[in-house]
């Protein structure tokens, strides 16, 4: 079952303070709490990030911040602090949100490639987007991650 959003995009400084908490806290919700791995979500580059929201009445169900090059990556954008709301998933809300978060890659910065930090286990939904292995695994947090990379 696949649910239809409504996508909002802003830069930091046009978030609203709605908006910005409710990021936050759906950011703390899964990569903290549910991730049981305290770490330092707030690390300075959200300033300098495109956010992308996908709601569903109302609620924000769905969030990606996108990086340029030079921020997360020297010569590539990133696609980061992907997450679903865990009452929203298994309705396809991960594959419209990166379906999203590219073509808003492509149209903010065409021909650029795209490189994320995946957890690994998400390996093969990130390939189904078109994303390649290139063999790089490290932890990150106490969680196995890999690179993998998207060029245009």
């Amino acid at each position: 079952m696949s649910l239809n959003l409504s996508w909002i995009v802003k830069d930091f400084d046009s978030l609203s303070q709605e908006a910005l908490y409710e990021m936050l806290h759906l950011r703390a919700a899964v990569f903290v709490v549910e991730q049981n791995c305290p770490y330092q979500d707030l690390d300075g580059k959200d300033q300098k990030a495109l956010h992308v929201f996908g709601y569903h009445n109302k609620k924000l169900v769905g969030y990606t911040r996108i990086l340029p090059p030079g921020v997360g990556y020297q010569n590539y954008i990133a696609i980061g602090r992907v997450v679903v709301n865990t009452q929203y998933r298994n309705k396809q809300i991960g594959n419209q949100l990166m379906e999203k978060s590219i073509a808003v890659c492509k149209e903010y910065h065409p021909n650029q490639p795209i490189k994320i930090s995946a957890q690994a286990h998400l390996k093969n939904f990130y390939s189904r987007h078109g994303f390649e292995y290139r063999g790089e695994d490290y932890q990150e947090d106490g969680i196995p991650h890999c690179a993998m990379y998207l060029e245009f």
